[in-house]
């Protein structure tokens, strides 16, 4: 019988199991050790980022149920870094050993029309969304949601693959053509004409006891984040919404851990939920020297029944991604490294255009201050990002 919702205490030195070998994992086990906890880790690759710093690195793939089990025999909690990990696999280790957050939450967050219907069944806003299997209900949806419109595959897909915009009932068909070769589901999403985006980390323990870090303002280049802000240039009013819209889909869904609520903040003033996300995140990454808890060791706290450490954000913030061969660039250039950055590598051994390869936190008194470094900075190095406005007044 599945445990998810037995409260149970795992103690620093304790061996927690990591399903997943990236860089969330690794920061989860370098956090996880910093408290005392040993480290187990489960990845395709030999010499993860995970398995660097992990004390125990298994090498199977994301179904490979024996190499799995033998890994949860040495461990004492079990939890995931990412969601494309097979259902068998997640269902065999729940049965036999402590898995906190269970498959659900995996069930629904890693298929998009499951996630948009049950956070629609809870009363979160969202876009209006329809799901499509066939030409003709793609041509029906556009008929009714109108365009321009996204079409997207219901799994698989991030860091902005997976995805089509179609701006005219014309471009249905290719849309169609290629993003139905990836995925026999797809769901068309109402086109949102949004003013910014932001992302609230939620945490929730194995007691029931919920708290949730500041919001961060996220910017894209290319659909991949380059930039998050903490605190986002947000009213009180919406930073208050956010959060409580973050804390209800962490107690609708029954979370344990970790969730990451993607927003968008309309022209009108308006939050809709576009995305979740139920571990470490991204836009999170930030906490790790601005928070009094980073996101990862409030992960580690929440799956083994630890009280919750607090989520108060300590100085404004600007997170920077490193992508690609820029960590090169970085290294080559430390005389105009800012003193006020927290540098992040993740140990990847091949860096493509566009991989996640590391990140830098810019601490500074001001948001404004942060940021302009951060620009600075990317142009001394010759790191391209998208416009961002230096200062906003927040409404409200």
């Amino acid at each position: 019988m599945a445990q998810t919702s037995q409260y149970r205490i795992i103690q620093p030195g304790s061996t927690i199991g990591i399903l997943g070998g990236g860089q969330l994992g690794r920061m989860m086990a370098l956090a996880a050790r910093e408290m005392g906890y040993r480290i187990a880790c489960l990845d395709p690759q030999t010499d993860s980022p995970c398995g660097q710093v992990a004390d125990f690195a298994y090498t199977g793939a994301f179904d490979d149920i024996e190499t799995a089990l033998e890994m949860a025999q040495h461990c004492d909690v079990i939890t995931y870094e990412f969601e494309n990990v097979d259902d068998a696999m997640v269902e065999a280790l729940q049965q036999k050993h402590y898995l906190p957050q269970g498959k659900d939450i995996l069930a629904i967050t890693r298929h998009r029309i499951r996630e948009k219907s049950t956070l629609a069944s809870l009363g979160i806003p969202v876009a209006p969304f329809r799901p499509v299997q066939t030409l003709s209900q793609l041509n029906e949806a556009l008929a009714e949601l109108g365009t321009p419109a996204v079409l997207k595959t219901a799994l698989g897909g991030y860091d902005g693959k997976g995805q089509a915009v179609i701006r005219t009932p014309e471009e249905a068909p290719a849309a169609w053509e290629r993003l139905s070769a990836l995925c026999p589901e797809l769901i068309l999403e109402q086109w949102i004409p949004f003013d910014k985006e932001i992302s609230v980390i939620a945490a929730r323990g194995t007691n029931g006891e919920v708290r949730c870090f500041p919001p961060a303002e996220n910017i894209h280049q290319n659909g991949i984040l380059r930039l998050s802000m903490a605190p986002a240039r947000i009213s009180p009013a919406l930073q208050e919404e956010a959060e409580r819209l973050a804390r209800a889909i962490a107690e609708g869904m029954n979370v344990y851990g970790l969730i990451a609520v993607e927003m968008f903040v309309t022209q009108e003033e308006r939050l809709l939920v576009n995305e979740l996300a139920p571990r470490p995140h991204n836009s999170g990454h930030y906490t790790q020297e601005a928070c009094v808890t980073s996101q990862f060791e409030q992960h580690v706290r929440a799956i083994c029944g630890l009280p919750l450490g607090s989520a108060r954000l300590m100085s404004p913030v600007v997170m920077l991604n490193l992508l690609g061969d820029e960590p090169e660039k970085v290294l080559q250039h430390w005389p105009v490294y800012p003193t006020e950055a927290k540098l992040h590598l993740y140990g990847k051994k091949e860096a493509r255009p566009g991989r996640k390869m590391g990140h830098i936190n810019v601490l500074a008194p001001s948001l404004e201050e942060a940021l302009e470094t951060v620009l600075l900075y990317a142009e001394k190095l010759s790191i391209p990002l998208p416009p961002v406005a230096k200062t906003e007044t927040c409404h409200g």
